[in-house]
């Protein structure tokens, strides 16, 4: 069972000019006290460092990123309500992805941009003390709804939602994730299932895989 649900503040698009960023940190935390933070725990505790394996994923394989594709801005998905702006996540020192700040979703910058073909990646918190973030109602998508990544050339990448699925930690399928692909692919990921309180951490993922309309 999720944890008793706060209200939801409003949709919100923050300004990104001049900002380089789905992923987010498992224990809800204090927004004042939020910088960005690591998402070895959100890829799968159970092997920090290797690249993929068939327990989960940590650290994000070597992707090349088309050089050409617009710097993707802010992030919108009607279905659910969300405009928010979209900042670049890079790997921390031990090789984990980084996440954004609350209220923000990271697009991880080292693999392709949303809309250049390939997998690429957004991530954004679930909650925090504070209350719902950016990701609180993502299970509620379906296949079929839009998703769109606004870009800094005023283009507009769409993706349909495919599946939605909720894996443990200890077992995500990086294979799907991080999947290559010659076309445009988008996966957006966040905490869910169960809040262990002995932890302090959500047991599992939330994952929408998407591809372009």
């Amino acid at each position: 069972m999720r944890r008793p649900r706060p209200r939801k503040p409003p949709p919100r698009l923050a300004v990104v000019a001049g900002v380089a960023l789905l992923l987010v940190s498992c224990t809800p935390a204090a927004v004042e006290d939020a910088p960005t933070r690591s998402v070895g725990a959100v890829f799968g505790d159970a092997d920090a460092t290797a690249a993929t394996t068939t327990n989960g994923v940590a650290s994000p394989p070597a992707i090349v990123r088309p050089a050409a594709a617009p710097r993707p801005v802010a992030l919108a998905i009607p279905g659910i309500g969300v405009e928010v702006a979209l900042v670049a996540v890079g790997l921390n020192d031990d090789g984990s992805m980084e996440t954004p700040d609350f209220g923000f979703a990271g697009w991880y910058d080292k693999g392709p941009r949303p809309g250049a073909a390939g997998p690429a990646v957004i991530v954004a918190h679930y909650d925090s003390t504070a209350g719902p973030d950016v990701f609180y109602d993502l299970g509620a998508l379906a296949a079929g709804e839009r998703i769109l990544v606004h870009r800094d050339d005023g283009s507009t990448a769409t993706f349909v939602v495919e599946d939605v699925a909720q894996h443990p930690k200890s077992a995500l399928p990086g294979e799907r994730i991080w999947a290559r692909s010659d076309r445009p692919r988008l996966t957006l990921i966040t905490c869910g299932g169960v809040f262990d309180r002995t932890t302090g951490h959500y047991r599992d993922n939330l994952i929408v895989y998407a591809a372009a309309e």
